[in-house]
């Protein structure tokens, strides 16, 4: 952790489309905590001047001048940040310098990254540099990864509570989705694309749920694109798994394996029952591993309206059992769209919390669970409009 820095916090790509939802966020949140400083960076100034007058009026936000290809710039930029927040992607593009350069300095990171390629490669990358500098890098702060990742760990740390030990098997399942895509995210899924297609190879890494795992491998896990009936319920393939279930597997590697060696997780999305269900289904599996934006994407800089943002929720629910089928879970909601409205809460506590609730973490590259989990759970409930709701019935008291 950089600790001898003018801002505690900068936001890299400020002018973007959801770097300018985070620019707008921070000015809300912080605006009555004087002892954090912050400022908002990219390549224009003219862009950065309007934004900063916007956001803060006459008591301008600081602006910090630096581009994705100028290493210089981003050496001064990060010489200058305890933590960075980087929503200048596709990362896969634009983002591999930063992260060596806040490797190489100390300086703590965190992005909204759900190319696991790109992520693959910078853990392997800069994992040592990291834990030598004592960077803090965190990948996946936004929708994805953060509250797939935290409510896994909670429901494990419950387990272990309540039944002497973690649950094999969780299921992940989105019960409700409401949000549209910008053109980042359009542009971060084609980027992906375009590396395989380069490299069929990489078509394996994106497969393998332990890609993340430092070569660490574990049982046969559900292949998630299939449609089938649980419960009385259709089931569809969920866009976003590929990414969390990659990060959850990756939480439980980096703690130890806390969820147990032979932990299995899937995520999918319900869809109802009968045969609207199934239809609905289908649909949705029909489409399933197709550039996000259908036919015509966004452009990057484009995405949903604040009134659109606002009409949005998420509703996601983790369940296990207990040794004896006690049944155990945690339902996530979200207030606001996921990818925009609720990603821009979630990664600015993911950086607050980074730099002021978790000093005597070490220097690595983490996942949202293994780095910050228990300390920003309460951050998003209380500031980013999430809720984590556990369900278990107590064990029967012993006699």
């Amino acid at each position: 952790m950089n600790g001898d820095s003018a801002f505690d916090i900068t936001v890299f790509g400020a002018t973007g489309f959801t770097g300018q939802l985070i620019a707008e966020r921070m000015a809300v949140r912080f605006t009555s905590e004087a002892d954090l400083a912050w400022s908002v960076a990219g390549r224009s100034r003219t862009r950065l001047e309007t934004l900063s007058e916007g956001l803060c009026g006459p008591q301008n936000v600081p602006i910090v001048i630096a581009d994705a290809g100028d290493a210089d710039s981003l050496r001064s930029m990060v010489d200058q940040s305890a933590c960075v927040i980087s929503a200048a992607g596709p990362y896969t593009y634009y983002g591999s310098r930063l992260v060596e350069i806040c490797a190489e300095t100390g300086t703590d990171y965190v992005d909204l990254a759900g190319e696991m390629l790109w992520v693959r490669d910078m853990i392997e990358a800069h994992s040592e540099t990291a834990m030598k500098s004592g960077a803090r890098i965190v990948f996946s702060c936004g929708f994805d990864s953060v509250p797939f990742d935290l409510a896994v760990q909670q429901l494990q740390q419950e387990a272990v509570r309540r039944f002497g030990r973690p649950c094999p098997r969780v299921r992940g399942r989105m019960l409700k989705m409401i949000g549209t895509f910008s053109g980042g995210t359009a542009a971060s899924g084609a980027a992906t694309i375009d590396a395989v297609r380069e490299d069929p190879s990489l078509m394996r890494v994106l497969r393998d749920p332990f890609a993340l795992c430092g070569g660490a491998t574990g049982p046969s896990q559900p292949p998630g694109n299939e449609v089938y009936e649980e419960d009385g319920v259709w089931l569809a393939p969920f866009i976003m798994a590929p990414v969390n279930t990659k990060n959850v597997h990756r939480s439980n590697y980096l703690q130890g394996y806390a969820y147990g060696r032979e932990f299995v997780y899937d995520e999918m999305m319900e869809c109802g029952p009968g045969e609207r269900g199934k239809a609905k289904a289908g649909k949705i599996a029909a489409h399933f591993g197709m550039s996000t934006g259908g036919d015509k994407p966004p452009a990057p800089g484009e995405g949903p309206s604040r009134e659109e943002r606002d009409a949005g929720c998420y509703e996601y629910v983790a369940k296990g059992e207990g040794p004896d089928g006690e049944p155990i879970s945690v339902v996530v909601t979200g207030d606001k769209d996921p990818g925009y409205g609720s990603t821009s809460k979630i990664i600015v506590e993911a950086a607050a919390c980074l730099i002021r609730d978790c000093k005597e973490l070490p220097g690595g590259i983490y996942t949202p669970a293994a780095a910050m989990g228990e300390a920003l759970r309460p951050r998003l409930v209380e500031h980013a409009g999430l809720t984590f709701d556990l369900s278990a019935s107590e064990p029967p008291a012993s006699h």
